[in-house]
């Protein structure tokens, strides 16, 4: 009898199941750990094979955490998806600041360094781009024809600059003029205009929208960066007389500024002035064993070195909350994280959703059965370091160090918020394949498995897949740090060479739209 002893993977002593590594076909015994099973159903690469009985509605475990519930009796060998695990409440009990880690840091003198772009507030930059910041929907194709002008040729003399954006969305007005809503809209595009990979701006408007510029300006405390005056330029398009005089004038405010920006040069700078953000897009069951914990091991590394990593996606840490709560540097931040969970309950369910409708369908095909095994997988990003602050929906980031961000799990909106908090890396894994890119910051995608990383070879940048060959995870996390460093000091990642990232910005809106 053929017994294959390299197939599988069990992650945790006492797990219930086991990830394949390669398909697996029926009939085929599969050696764990000393003992053998035997392949009930063909189970796919990145899905789990049982090791033992699983009763009806006992507990599925994997990561040594619990994943779901089986919905009807799983035997050894028998492929354990969404026909037989079903999700129940966890009941969690929740404990704050009880195993919190000190952090190793690396001696000043010995951190890391990288090469950007210094500005007069004192961040940092990895890009340097200008900025057309919509304030509506109604002025979006302005702004859009304003960056249009400066592509091509147009910024050959100024070889500093990495472009144009223009950041169009679909809001700015039909919204509660007192709400949350328009708050967080203004703190997106706020975010965004200051941001470290942003040398300057203009703002524009309609006229008429309940997002006025000058509001905005006002209530987030903008101030200009490439003009001579202290007030960011306003292009409002009722005033400049409709769509040709108002593109006119941008295009004359923004070339403006040219010679501003193109002044800035990179410049040796402390790893202190890196600002990762995670995210997971396209996930599938190779994410929580070799991606994400690679990342795991970047953010612990940068840490060590005086700079912030940002997790995300708090509908996918959904039901893994607890494991953070005890890595909290207090109990009031680990009481900000599960106050999240109770409101994402109360907002789907007002929504007619429920929480755990994630994953979604191609997570799913990828070996993803619940919300419970997504998020644990997920959580693996942020590493093993004390979490020392949890920040709201596009909040800036203040504190140093591993930091959780509110944001929903749609990739483009929860990197809007990241970005928004100064996020100026982005290292994003995928088990399926995203593309995604974002100006104006860099993302560098890593795969979860080799024939993705084969596959889809002009799109991904490290191939975390190698961990399932024999690589280990330290050794993916490090080219991960490594990685960040270059692009960080101006290498393009994958999705930069074809221009991807114009139109990722996407503001996360909760309110109605009236």
């Amino acid at each position: 009898m053929n017994v294959s002893t390299d197939k599988v993977l069990r992650l945790r002593e006492g797990d219930d199941v086991a990830v394949a590594i390669r398909p697996i076909r029926a009939g085929e015994v599969i050696g764990v750990n000393g003992s053998e099973v035997q392949a009930q159903q063909d189970i796919p690469a990145g899905h789990k094979v049982a090791l033992r009985t699983v009763r009806t509605d006992e507990p599925v475990h994997k990561y040594g955490q619990i994943i779901g519930f089986a919905t009807k009796t799983i035997e050894p060998g028998d492929h354990v998806h969404v026909q037989n695990v079903g999700v129940k409440p966890l009941g969690l009990e929740y404990e704050y600041s009880t195993a919190v880690p000190k952090v190793d840091f690396v001696p000043e003198g010995e951190r890391r360094t990288f090469e950007g772009y210094l500005r007069p507030n004192g961040k940092v930059g990895t890009r340097n781009y200008l900025a057309v910041v919509s304030t509506v929907n109604c002025s979006a194709t302005v702004s859009r024809y304003i960056a249009d002008k400066f592509r091509g040729d147009a910024l050959k003399q100024y070889p500093n600059i990495d472009g144009v954006i223009a950041l169009t969305h679909k809001s700015g007005c039909g919204m509660n003029i007192r709400g949350e809503d328009l708050r967080m809209l203004e703190a997106t595009l706020a975010g965004h205009a200051r941001h470290a990979n942003v040398a300057g701006y203009i703002v524009c408007g309609l006229g008429c929208e309940v997002n006025q510029a000058s509001a905005m300006i006002s209530k987030t405390g903008l101030i200009s960066l490439g003009t001579p005056t202290q007030n960011p330029t306003i292009v409002t398009i009722q005033e400049e007389g409709g769509v040709t005089k108002a593109v006119e004038r941008g295009i004359r405010e923004i070339a403006a500024m040219l010679p501003w920006a193109n002044s800035f040069t990179r410049s040796t700078q402390p790893a202190s002035h890196l600002f990762v953000g995670t995210n997971c897009g396209g996930s599938d069951g190779n994410s929580g064993v070799t991606a994400n914990p690679a990342v795991g091991w970047m953010t612990d590394e940068m840490v060590r070195h005086g700079g912030t990593s940002v997790l995300a996606e708090t509908t996918e840490t959904y039901g893994a909350e607890h494991i953070l709560t005890k890595r909290a540097v207090s109990p009031e931040v680990g009481k900000k994280l599960v106050a999240l969970m109770r409101w994402w309950e109360k907002y789907t369910s007002m929504h007619g959703a429920e929480i755990d409708n994630n994953p979604s369908p191609g997570n799913k095909a990828g070996g993803l059965t619940t919300i419970y095994e997504k998020s644990l997988g997920a959580l693996a990003k942020g590493g093993t370091g004390p979490l020392v602050d949890v920040v709201g929906f596009a909040e800036p980031i203040t504190k140093r160090g591993f930091v959780f961000m509110d944001t929903p799990g749609h990739d483009p909106v929860s990197i809007t918020g990241l970005v928004a908090g100064g996020c100026n890396v982005i290292v994003f894994t995928t088990g399926r394949g995203s593309v995604f890119g974002y100006k104006p910051v860099p993302s560098i995608k890593v795969a979860t498995n080799t024939p993705l990383f084969e596959h889809m070879n002009d799109d991904m940048d490290i191939n975390a897949g190698m961990i399932l060959q024999g690589a280990t995870v330290e050794d993916v996390g490090r080219t991960i740090f490594e990685k960040i460093i270059a692009v960080a000091s101006g290498e393009r990642t994958k999705s930069e060479i074809h221009g991807i990232g114009d139109e990722e910005f996407n503001p996360w809106m909760t309110g109605a739209v009236l």
